[in-house]
């Protein structure tokens, strides 16, 4: 067996500056990975480097990056939890050492057909949640050191920051693409009506659960749309995606709001259990002159009518999306729509403020609404209601209908 080397601080300290230096952070994940794995196989001077990260919800490692096996990374090999080597430092989290490697220490067939008789391995955390396990290996027997064994947790930590970086920037790039191809950058021509929009996100991330959406039904009626699904970022990106999509299915064959909101809280409730969403889903009759409007635990919109002051548009709000309950009522009000009519929908980041109630932002936002073309209308809410630093996300929609004499405010 090869003798264990003895080091001297200048030399430890060498070894540590190799895998902390700053040039690596220049580095994309890919190529710190692998620039990580070559110092450190020249450092430990071993045959082997492996990265495995954990897939959480199959609770498998998953071979990432390599040196000197390879073949891993393109077999795509995954080791559950628990078995094997790396399975062992995964479930214990704690470094493990195999002096002299036999068919029994591990289940990956490469590591035996490569000839490694001696392995290291360690755990890699991230705020004390396990996310990968990064070992070396020898073709001649092998003493680790406890210095050996410090150097590779110092690799596993750069390694851990590394993959929050990724994992950060490949969800936040997943969900504005998602967000992004469901959110309308453009809303449909409607004849007799004008419509404008904004979302806003209001959160870092640049993405959550908040949507606006217009469609016409075959039967000539037009279908609007706004929600929000509790939480920031993928996660709830991807559950209003598949609320949105169901609304959609669920307004082909249903005649009546409340009656799709009823069969969208079934599926709310049954496939995205723990997810709360509020929804509003109205339906414009083909001429433009009628509202039939349910709300599911969603404020409820303004009505600026001709003549007559700003009001929220009357309505009982049902409970919310996902709650459980069994088959809470529901209901649909019907409401006219007369010409030169506005109506303002929104999610509640656009009222709430942190140390007000609630109803002083819905009075703002009522003393806000000119009656007016709906761009205007969302461009003179928007810079009146202070939502440059949101501290939600905010969809807002204003729909108008246009006076008799076309042109004319």
């Amino acid at each position: 067996m090869a003798r264990a080397e003895v080091f001297t601080d200048e030399q430890r300290l060498r070894r540590i500056e190799a895998v902390t230096d700053a040039t690596l952070s220049r580095l994309d994940v890919a190529d710190l990975f692998d620039e990580l794995l070559d110092r450190v196989r020249d450092l430990l001077r071993v045959d082997t480097a492996v990265i495995l990260l954990l897939d959480a919800r199959a609770q498998q490692l998953v071979a990432t990056a390599a040196r000197g096996l390879e073949e891993e990374v393109r077999q795509g090999f995954r080791l559950s939890v628990g078995r094997g080597f790396a399975g062992r430092v995964a479930l214990t989290r704690r470094p493990l050492i195999i002096p002299n490697v036999t068919a029994s220490d591990v289940v990956n067939p490469i590591l035996l057909e490569a000839g490694i008789r001696s392995l290291l391995g360690v755990p890699i955390i991230a705020r004390g949640d396990l996310i990968g396990v990064l070992h070396v290996g020898t073709l001649r027997p092998r003493r680790f050191t406890p210095d050996d064994v410090r150097l590779l947790e110092l690799v596993a930590d750069r390694i851990s920051l590394a993959s929050r970086a990724r994992a950060s920037s490949l969800d936040q790039a997943a969900a504005l693409a998602l967000q992004r191809s469901l959110i309308p950058t453009e809303l449909p021509d409607v004849p007799g009506l004008e419509l404008a929009a904004r979302y806003v996100p209001g959160h870092a991330c640049g993405v959550g659960g908040d949507w606006y959406d217009v469609f016409t039904l075959p039967s000539g009626w037009h279908g609007v749309v706004v929600g929000d699904v509790s939480g920031h970022g993928l996660q709830s990106a991807v559950v209003m995606g598949r609320v949105r999509s169901a609304l959609r299915a669920y307004a082909l064959v249903c005649d009546d709001p409340a009656e799709a909101l009823t069969l969208l809280d079934r599926k709310v409730v049954h496939f995205e259990a723990g997810s709360l969403t509020t929804a509003l889903y109205a339906m414009i009759s083909p001429d433009g002159a009628t509202l039939r409007i349910s709300l599911a635990g969603h404020p409820r919109p303004v009505l600026a009518l001709p003549g007559r002051p700003n009001g929220l548009l009357a309505g009982h709000i049902d409970p919310p999306l996902g709650i459980g309950r069994q088959h809470p009522c529901r209901h649909t009000t019907t409401v006219d729509f007369p010409p030169g009519a506005v109506l303002v929908s929104y999610t509640d980041g656009l009222v709430e403020r942190r140390g007000e109630v609630f109803d002083d932002g819905v009075d703002r936002l009522l003393a806000a609404i000119p009656l007016a073309p709906a761009e205007t209308v969302t461009a003179t809410v928007m810079a009146t209601l202070d939502t440059e630093h949101p501290a939600d996300d905010i969809a807002l929609l204003a729909i108008r209908r246009l006076p008799e004499r076309h042109g004319t405010a």
